[in-house]
């Protein structure tokens, strides 16, 4: 560890009441041509069992998955003090009390599901384009398509989400293009995990642009990092998961020797 990074763990490890909410594609897991089939690094979930064991502190998956899609890849029981955010922070699973989600309109459920079947068709000539589905949306996985196939299927996919559901949010991400009718972002996640639990700081993880919003929300007495080597508006950067798992460790152990 830098004296930079040491400085920065050693300012969130000492807050009385610390949330750490991470991203999990990318962040935690290493992405997958088959999304189901992510799961955590060993390193990884080493430092969030540390993590979560450690005083006052809470662990928060945020993810752009639905919340069933993420705990199954996360391997989350129902016994887990791991609290979820799932669909951007439209979703939400909470220790002691389970999945939380916000009411909609069943009209907002109707046009997904027709634009979800309208997707799937306009696509299924376009090799290793998969059209996912959703809790309030639908995504374009083009990870296993060449870029023409890529770029025909966002283009037609793009096309009629635009006229049809011009409100709705689109998103961008690891070769995904994410289209849903709920505006929730990471940012609001985090506000609402932060005011759930009382956090007096947060640290924040993540890999991709649409973590971008969190990073950006954050206070001087939270941390945000970064896993990768693109620009961002994280405070630390850090190469790659196993880089990302270290550095949470250290925070837990200096967390539990700041308790101490």
């Amino acid at each position: 560890m830098t004296d930079d990074v040491r400085e920065a763990l050693r300012g969130v490890a000492a807050s009385e009441l610390l949330l750490v909410a991470l991203d999990f594609d990318g962040t935690l897991a290493p992405l997958e041509d088959e999304p189901m089939e992510a799961r955590m690094l060993p390193a990884a979930r080493i430092a969030v069992d540390a993590l979560i064991a450690a005083p006052e502190t809470f662990v928060a998956f945020v993810s752009g998955r639905s919340l069933t899609d993420l705990r199954i890849i996360a391997e989350h029981r129902d016994d887990s003090r791991v609290l979820l955010a799932g669909s951007h922070g439209a979703e939400f699973w909470v220790p002691g009390v389970g999945p939380i989600v916000h009411a909609d309109d069943p009209a907002d459920a109707a046009l997904r599901d027709a634009l979800r079947s309208r997707a799937e068709a306009a696509t299924a000539h376009l090799d290793g384009v998969w059209i996912e589905p959703k809790t309030f949306g639908l995504g374009v996985h083009t990870r296993k398509a060449t870029p023409e196939a890529a770029e025909a299927a966002n283009r037609l996919v793009d096309a009629m989400v635009q006229a049809e559901a011009p409100n709705w949010r689109r998103r961008t991400g690891h070769n995904i293009v994410e289209y849903a009718f709920r505006q929730e972002g990471k940012d609001s996640a985090v506000a609402e995990l932060r005011e759930r639990v009382g956090a007096s700081s947060v640290l924040f993880a993540g890999d991709d642009t649409t973590d971008e919003d969190a990073l950006r929300s954050l206070g001087p007495q939270d941390l945000g990092v970064h896993v990768g080597d693109r620009d961002t508006a994280a405070t630390l950067s850090v190469p790659d998961i196993p880089a990302l798992a270290a550095l949470l460790s250290d925070l837990a152990a200096e967390r539990t020797a700041a308790r101490e």
